[in-house]
């Protein structure tokens, strides 16, 4: 083994799209390549203008061994995804998305993981096993029965048969209950938790995702090695800044635990308690 074996490269495109390099293996998390000020459909006619630029389009984009689609609405599955990723690239998502995206976008290769299974995806000598963990949009009817299904998921790299050498989980679109501290327990130990913060809020006041507060004691209850937030500042439903978590994390012993990475920036996440390096 080589020390590139024991790390994860990331590449924050913005939103909660991120591009991840293990080997030769490379994943792309929620593709999300809209422009400032074109509209994400988040349904029943709801929509939300992005306010940021994407770090990459999606012509840019290297050959992918899959996708990991926590949930189908506009902000993490757009119409610039849908239309310049390749139909045959694997996606792993929930089966409610995996259904619309081959029925109705001829992405064949989606497939749908019930919270708690896996499947794994090679390429060469490296390996990613995606589990599907808990994740909820919304915690009461109607709004829970309005909104689509959504996971999480825990991403375990390493050589291909071999043990796990880079273990990374990402959030999903969640918001902060007692069923995810499943999560912990079935997974005790994690180099790096990906969250996807914000606060969004529907009309109504209805939030459906992590604020600063949920998400920093998401990241207490999870006791995982590092923390990079993401999802806070791209879209006018979001509510709360990325300050909001930091300084809610920070107040919570979890500062050092913080990985700064800007959209744009790339990190290299290694195995065994190392703080990511940032460029």
């Amino acid at each position: 083994m080589t020390a590139f074996d024991d790390a994860v490269g990331l590449h924050f495109v913005g939103n909660a799209t991120v591009l991840l390099r293990y080997g030769a293996l490379t994943l792309l998390t929620d593709p999300n390549f809209l422009h400032r000020g074109e509209r994400a459909h988040l349904g029943y006619g709801l929509v939300s203008r992005r306010l940021t630029e994407p770090a990459l389009d999606v012509a840019d984009l290297p050959r992918l061994d899959g996708v990991v689609l926590s949930h189908l609405h506009g902000d993490h599955w757009d119409r610039r995804a849908r239309t310049g990723l390749a139909r045959s690239v694997p996606v792993i998502t929930t089966p409610h998305a995996a259904r619309r995206l081959r029925t109705l976008q001829g992405f064949g290769r989606a497939g749908g993981l019930r919270t708690w299974e896996s499947c794994t995806l090679r390429r060469d000598d490296t390996q990613v096993r995606i589990t599907a963990l808990p994740g909820r949009h919304a915690l009461r009817p109607p709004l829970r029965g309005l909104l689509p299904p959504v996971m999480g998921s825990m991403l375990e790299f390493g050589p291909a048969g071999g043990p796990v050498r880079v273990r990374m989980y990402v959030s999903g679109d969640t918001l902060l209950y007692d069923g995810l501290d499943e999560i912990a327990r079935r997974f005790p130990d994690a180099d790096l938790a990906v969250l996807h913060l914000g606060g969004t809020q529907l009309p109504g006041g209805f939030v459906v995702t992590t604020d600063g507060l949920q998400g920093a004691e998401l990241a207490r209850r999870l006791d995982y090695r590092h923390v990079l937030p993401v999802h806070y500042d791209d879209y006018t439903v979001f509510r709360s800044p990325l300050q909001d978590f930091l300084t809610a994390a920070t107040g919570l012993g979890l500062g050092e635990r913080l990985v700064h990475c800007p959209r744009g920036g790339h990190a290299e996440v290694v195995a065994g308690g190392d703080r990511p390096t940032v460029r």
